[in-house]
C-alpha cells in the first residue's frame, strides 16, 4: 500500500519553496528550494531527498522553467511521484480577502480571482496564481488546490477586523484587517490543547509565530479573537525588514518632506526597516551575534522587539480576559531562546517562570518549557504548514470546495 501524498508549493516573487507530504504520516518525503528566478544572476536550485542533497544552477527565465525543472528532480532524484499516489497539489495563498474565507479548488476562476486579490498582497498573489497555472498545465490529472493564510482570520469579531476608518472608504476598497500566517496560527493552537492536557474548550492561548515575518493571535476555544497583522503582513510586530506598527503619518511625513513615492515608501517599510533598517541585518542570528559583542544599535532592536511582543502579549491577555498558555513557533520562536528568555523575563511578574534548562534544550519536538508552578504554561510547538496545507487539499481534492467546485477526473 503506497502512501498517499500531496505536494505543497509555496511561490514567491523570485523564489519557490516545495515539499513532498506523507499524509498518513505527516513527515515531508522530499523537499527544496527554487531561488533568484528571473534574475541577472544564475539562479538556484536545491533538492532534499533520503538524506542527499542535490543542488544545480542555470539562468531561471520565470517560474515555469523552474516548476518544470523541480519535476525533473523528482524523476531523477526521486522520489519518483508515480511510485507515491500524488492525491494533489496544494498552493499556499496569502491574501484570500472577502472572496476565500476557505479552501479553493484551483480552476480558470479562481486563478483569476487571486490574481484580482493581488491588490492587497502585491508582494505574494501574482507569483502565487502563477505557480497554480503552471502546475495544472504540467500535471493537468492531478487535483490542485489553495489555501489561504487569511482564512483563518476570517472569522475575527468585527470590533477586531474593523479599523476606525471611514466607512465608506472602507467598504469600497475591502480595508479590515485580514491576518496572515493564518494556517500556522491554526496549526499550532490545534496542537496546543494536548500538549498541555487541557480540554480546547474555554482554554485561552496567545501563539508568537516569529519568523523573519512575524505575528501574534489570539484564540479561546482554538477560534481567533485577535491577530496583529492587519490589511496587509506590515501590521503589528516589528519584523526582519517590516516596520510592524507605526503612525500611519510618518508616511506623509515622508512624502511631504522627502519626497518619496510610493513605491519608495513601500519598500522603505516593508523590505528596509525592521531589525534589517535598525541594524543592517534581517536575521535574529546575526543581531543575536553583534548584541554579544556589545553592539548597542543590536541591543537597542532587540530591546524594540521583545517591547513589542510583550506589549501585545499585555493587550490580549486582557481583551480575553486571561492568558492559559503562550506558545513560540516559526524560525526565531522555535529557535532562539534569548528571545522567549527576554519576553517571559518581562511577564515575571505576573507569575511566568520559565525552566532554564529546558528552554535552552533544542528540540524539534511540541514542548512545554515553563515550570509546574509558573502562572501561564509556555510552549514552544514547531510549526507545520505544509502538513495543515496537505491535509486540507487533500480533502478539497475528494470533495470539492465550499464554493461549488469539484474535481472532474
Amino acid at each position: 500500500m503506497m502512501a498517499k501524498t500531496v505536494l505543497v508549493i509555496n511561490s514567491g516573487s523570485s523564489s519557490i519553496k516545495y515539499q513532498l507530504v506523507n499524509l498518513e504520516s505527516g513527515e515531508g518525503l522530499a523537499s527544496g528550494l527554487v531561488e533568484k528566478i528571473g534574475e541577472p544572476t544564475d539562479g538556484a536550485y536545491t533538492h532534499k531527498f533520503n538524506g542527499e542533497k542535490h543542488t544545480f544552477t542555470e539562468p531561471i527565465k520565470d517560474h515555469e522553467q523552474g516548476l518544470k525543472k523541480v519535476l525533473s528532480f523528482f524523476d531523477q532524484y526521486g522520489p519518483n511521484l508515480k511510485d507515491y499516489d500524488l492525491v494533489a497539489v496544494g498552493h499556499r495563498v496569502v491574501q484570500g480577502g472577502y472572496i476565500f474565507p476557505t479552501p479553493a479548488l484551483v480552476t480558470p476562476k479562481t486563478i483569476q480571482q487571486v490574481k484580482d486579490l493581488a491588490v492587497l498582497a502585491p508582494l505574494h498573489n501574482g507569483p502565487e496564481a502563477i505557480g497554480a497555472e503552471v502546475m495544472t498545465r504540467l500535471l493537468p490529472d492531478v487535483p490542485q488546490g489553495f489555501v489561504f493564510d487569511s482564512s483563518f482570520f476570517f472569522q475575527l469579531p468585527a470590533a477586531s477586523s474593523t479599523y476606525a476608518l471611514n466607512k465608506e472608504v472602507a467598504e469600497k476598497y475591502h480595508i479590515r484587517r485580514y491576518g496572515a500566517h493564518g494556517t500556522s496560527h491554526e496549526y499550532v493552537g490545534s496542537v496546543v490543547p494536548q500538549l498541555v492536557d487541557k480540554p480546547a474548550e474555554g482554554l485561552k492561548q496567545i501563539v508568537l509565530h516569529i519568523g523573519n515575518g512575524a505575528s501574534a493571535s489570539a484564540q479561546i476555544s482554538g477560534r481567533p479573537v485577535e491577530t496583529s497583522m492587519g490589511l496587509t503582513p506590515l501590521e503589528g510586530l516589528v519584523m526582519g525588514g517590516r516596520t510592524g506598527d507605526i503612525d500611519p503619518a510618518v508616511v506623509f511625513h515622508l512624502i511631504r518632506n522627502a519626497h518619496m513615492d510610493v513605491d519608495q515608501l513601500d519598500t522603505l517599510f516593508n523590505k528596509q526597516s525592521g531589525m534589517m533598517g535598525l541594524t543592517g541585518h534581517g536575521d535574529m542570528r546575526d543581531v543575536d551575534a553583534l548584541r554579544a559583542q556589545g553592539d548597542k544599535d543590536a541591543q537597542l532592536a532587540f530591546d524594540i522587539y521583545i517591547h513589542r511582543i510583550v506589549s501585545y502579549i499585555g493587550a490580549y491577555t486582557a481583551q480575553m480576559g486571561g492568558v492559559d498558555v503562550i506558545t513560540f513557533t516559526a524560525g526565531v520562536g522555535e529557535n532562539d531562546s534569548s528571545v522567549r528568555q527576554a519576553v517571559c523575563d518581562k511577564l515575571a511578574p505576573f507569575g511566568v517562570k520559565l525552566d532554564k534548562e529546558k528552554n535552552e534544550t533544542r528540540s524539534s519536538q511540541p514542548r512545554i518549557i515553563s515550570t509546574p508552578d509558573s502562572s501561564v504554561i509556555i510552549a514552544v510547538v514547531p510549526t507545520n504548514e505544509e502538513l495543515a496545507i496537505a491535509r486540507k487539499v487533500a480533502q478539497l481534492a475528494e470533495v470539492g470546495d465550499e464554493y461549488g467546485n469539484k474535481f472532474q477526473r
